[in-house]
């Protein structure tokens, strides 16, 4: 499985490899799947924004490139990497099963609580890494 060394992508990855030898009793055996993490050129790249650089693909370029050269015979990929079109040779067979995202709004002064009580036309949404 190849994957990223972030900790999301390394928890999807064993996750995946899990939810395979549940499927797969034959391949519960030890190293039956191996774990291959790679850098990518957004993991190595890091004073540059995304958009200057080319976007999405720079997370899962190296991966694909393993993929289609038989290093790998999956990759694993947070949704959020993806690009809108993936690489000739490629598919997205399945998604596993979304988890809770525990998802927090925060105000300034907390006069509003809920997400449907802002004004309408708000337009500075913030996200947290």
């Amino acid at each position: 499985i190849g994957t990223r060394g972030s900790p999301l992508a390394l928890a999807q990855a064993y996750e995946t490899r899990k939810r395979l030898q549940e499927a797969f009793p034959e391949l519960q055996e030890e190293g039956a799947i191996e774990i291959c993490v790679m850098k990518t050129q957004g993991d190595m790249i890091l004073d540059k924004s995304l958009m200057e650089l080319g976007g999405k693909g720079l997370f899962t370029k190296e991966l694909d490139v393993a993929l289609l050269g038989d290093e790998v015979d999956i990759c694993v990929h947070s949704m959020k990497d993806v690009p809108t079109w993936l690489p000739e040779g490629t598919i997205l067979p399945c998604n596993l099963p979304r988890e809770d995202t525990n998802d927090a709004f925060i105000h300034k002064d907390g006069s509003v609580t809920r997400i449907e009580d802002l004004p309408d036309h708000s337009d500075r949404l913030g996200r947290l890494k």
